[in-house]
């Protein structure tokens, strides 16, 4: 008989709670690193926020997706997870680099919903990508 820490819905469980506190601290770095404050924002209606923040807790919990099934141990999940965070980060800074006729985290802030749409789109499937390249 298995032991209680390797009972499958004890593993779903840690996996499960591991990837979200993962996706909290990673969207806590975002909001570091973006002008604006997620959470207001989207408190008070701004639906690129919106958009773009949905994209990076698709993006991450995606990647965290690919991490879970090809890797047994939290450790080897928690490394890949982050290793393609760190990605999808430096896609973040490429994204506003790659648009120098106007600012991406202005835009955003003024609720310009295709620009939102595109930082959505750019999250979900460059984690698509970064996902398939967990070994």
């Amino acid at each position: 008989m298995a032991s209680f820490w390797e009972h499958d819905m004890v593993k779903t469980a840690a996996n499960f709670s591991v990837a979200v506190l993962c996706i909290v601290v990673f969207l806590a770095v975002f909001e570091l690193v973006t002008k604006y404050k997620n959470w207001e924002e989207i408190r008070k209606g701004n639906v690129a926020v919106a958009m773009a923040t949905g994209g990076k807790i698709f993006g991450i919990a995606n990647i965290f997706r690919y991490a879970l099934a090809r890797h047994e141990s939290l450790p080897s999940m928690i490394g890949w997870g982050l290793y393609g965070f760190l990605l999808l980060l430096a896609a973040y800074f490429i994204y506003e680099f790659l648009t120098p006729k106007f600012n991406i985290d202005d835009e955003i802030a003024r609720d310009n919903r295709a620009v939102g749409f595109i930082s959505l789109s750019i999250s979900v499937g460059l984690s698509f990508v970064i996902g398939e390249g967990i070994q």
